[in-house]
């Protein structure tokens, strides 16, 4: 009998299924439970698809045994089981459940939950045995196989003898230490407790062997044990239970028994329905983004069922995609169990779940926001920039729905507020809802575009992620207020005699802003004096819809077809610099052509642009300190 070596990433992932990813070490037994639920599911779902094969529900179940004397912990199921090659494959390279396998020779596209009969999740059983064996006899086959392994040096894989098809998992619970129990694992209540507590919903019996007392024969006051073959599990799903039956920690371990996140949901929404379609829903809003959100390898949709069995693991067609966070399950007693995702896109009354569905998502997020703020704004800092893409999206179909959800932060408040109350505290007088973009809330601050904005006592919302530009373009209006970026070129505050001034001085310094004008060429669309700047020199504006914000995301796109903005060079005539500008214009072409790189270029480093010539930049500089 050789033993064989994990390999060698196998081995760093085991150690660290050990030592550190579960947190606790009762979750095993919810995980071996799990990989036992799966392998009886693939027997069903091949009985589906072979005549041969007769499903009958009474003859599957999975077994806990205790063997205490001996600290034998045993779970068995009457399961798919597996071969010799499954065994090598599954368990031999970590993290390989076979259940991609076992979809592709059955063509389960979308079809049903296999979760898989051994993934990450079997190896938690480390954390409290010593040696674990498997001894597995497959479906049509002949052959039985023992599995044997200590841990991290390697494993075993021999011939056996078993009886029927199923698996059954052994494990040598460890002996106590100073600082772990692990007798625990070998009590009928507390394996009682953990089933109950994260495996309850399990579809198929658990069975245990369990110790009661009863009278004894013959007497009136003496008891006596007994042992009797019991039903743990309710194997009542969740989602057909009154909901004054249930806990809040009845939806959270059903979140965590449905692996939908390692994270507690913020928000649960249980949804029962009985009128033109009957469904049952259970619906969780996560409290962190998974890490592949924003990835192509995440899969929105909801689990759905068809009176209790599992049609389709991931239903995009029930969920927006502005809504693609949303985990948890849809249960109708209307819909064929033999669906297709092809028919499920013409099917009326999954239209009308999905219409349903949203709705009652988009309430429960809009009383979560008046209720419990402190928790909505934990949930609008996982999932806000994924509303912002709904607003712009579809070409703003969505943003009726949407725009009640939008918060940003504010100049005046310093915290995230909504639109509704940025509207609700704005002075008659004013015309826009002012934004200001940038790269964080301190650099936005700093920007001198700001500055005429603030003195009026405006209120203005900072934009800090690359969605946000895009998505007020999209609103265009809220509450028939527009929004004005305070880089844009007319910010409606000016009066008629500045403007008139500013008119005045325009024309006096037509030749040199001209003149300037002509040095940065292409570079800017005009140069002109600032209607907006106190304290700056100088700062960027931009005349048209493009802002400078939004050239640098598109910049960043691909196929981006070199959009622009149209940049405006604001000169502050009020400041020092100007006088140097109009003595060098007058004296001194050559110091002028250097003023001006240099503010163009001070303005582009206020926007976070790239300067184009860094080392001309720094000469210049040079020069003026000669």
């Amino acid at each position: 009998m050789v033993k064989q070596q994990f390999k060698a990433e196998s081995k760093r992932l085991l150690d660290m299924m050990i030592n550190s990813i579960y947190s606790q070490r009762e979750i095993f037994l919810r995980e071996l439970i799990s990989n036992s639920s799966d392998a009886i599911d693939k027997i069903y779902y091949k009985a589906l698809t072979d005549d041969n094969l007769n499903f009958d529900k009474d003859s599957y179940y999975i077994k806990v045994a205790v063997d205490k004397e001996n600290r034998i912990l045993k779970i068995s199921d009457t399961g798919i089981g597996m071969t010799k090659e499954e065994l090598e494959n599954n368990l031999g390279v970590i993290a390989k459940s076979g259940s991609l396998a076992f979809k592709d020779e059955n063509e389960l596209k979308d079809g049903h939950d296999i979760i898989g009969q051994f993934g990450v999740g079997f190896y938690s059983a480390f954390m409290v045995a010593d040696v674990v064996t498997v001894i597995s006899k497959a479906l049509g086959n002949d052959d039985a196989y023992k599995w044997e392994s200590a841990g991290a040096d390697g494993y075993t894989i021999v011939p056996c003898e078993k009886d029927s098809v199923g698996t059954e998992i052994v494990l040598k619970i460890k002996e106590n230490t100073e600082d772990e129990s692990y007798d625990e694992y070998l009590e009928e209540y507390r394996l009682k407790a953990i089933i109950k507590k994260y495996s309850d919903f399990i579809r198929y019996p658990i069975k245990m062997d369990v110790t009661e007392k009863r009278l004894k024969e013959g007497s009136e006051n003496e008891f006596e044990d007994y042992c009797e073959e019991q039903i743990i599990n309710s194997m009542v799903p969740i989602w057909r239970k009154n909901k004054s039956e249930l806990t809040p920690e009845d939806y959270e371990n059903f979140y965590m028994e449905k692996h939908y996140g390692f994270d507690k949901p913020i928000k649960h929404i249980h949804i029962s329905v009985d009128g033109a379609v009957r469904y049952n829903a259970i619906l969780f809003i996560p409290e962190n983004i998974p890490f592949d959100y924003y990835t192509k390898e995440y899969e929105k949709g909801l689990e759905l069922y068809s009176n209790g069995v599992l049609i389709m693991n991931k239903c995009s067609d029930l969920l927006p995609d502005y809504f693609s966070f949303v985990k948890g399950m849809v249960d109708s007693e209307d819909l064929s169990l033999n669906i297709s995702r092809e028919i499920l896109q013409h099917d009326k009354q999954l239209k009308l779940i999905a219409k349903n569905i949203k709705t009652k998502i988009t309430s429960q997020l809009q009383s979560l926001l008046k209720d419990d703020r402190d928790k909505y704004e934990k949930f609008y800092k996982s999932f806000g920039r994924q509303l912002k893409y709904g607003v712009y999206s579809d070409f703003g179909s969505n943003k009726e729905v949407l725009q009640e959800l939008l918060m940003f932060y504010s100049s005046k408040e310093k915290k995230l507020v909504t639109l509704d109350e940025y509207v609700s505290r704005m002075p008659e007088d004013q015309k826009y809802i002012y934004y200001a973009s940038g790269e964080t809330y301190e650099r936005i601050e700093k920007l001198p575009q700001t500055e005429l904005v603030l003195e009026k006592g405006y209120e203005i919302l900072y934009f800090t992620e690359d969605i946000d530009e895009f998505a007020v373009k999209m609103l265009m209006t809220y509450k028939e207020k527009e929004f004005k970026s305070v880089s844009s070129g007319d910010l409606g505050i000016e009066a008629e005699e500045s403007q008139n001034n500013t008119d005045s001085e325009e024309n006096e310094n037509k030749d040199l802003f001209d003149y300037m004008k002509n040095i940065l060429s292409d570079k800017v669309k005009d140069v002109r004096i600032s209607k907006r700047l106190k304290n700056h020199p100088v700062c960027l504006s931009t005349d048209g819809e493009v802002t400078i914000e939004m050239e640098k995301i598109l910049k960043t796109m691909p196929g981006n077809q070199n959009i622009k903005a149209e940049k405006v060079l604001e000169i502050n005539i009020n400041h020092e610099v100007f006088k140097s500008l109009k003595d060098a214009f007058e004296k001194d072409k050559e110091k002028l052509n250097l003023y001006t790189n240099l503010l163009y270029n001070q303005a582009l480093l206020i926007e976070g642009l790239p300067i184009n010539d860094p080392v001309e930049f720094t000469n210049d500089i040079c020069k003026i300190m000669v």
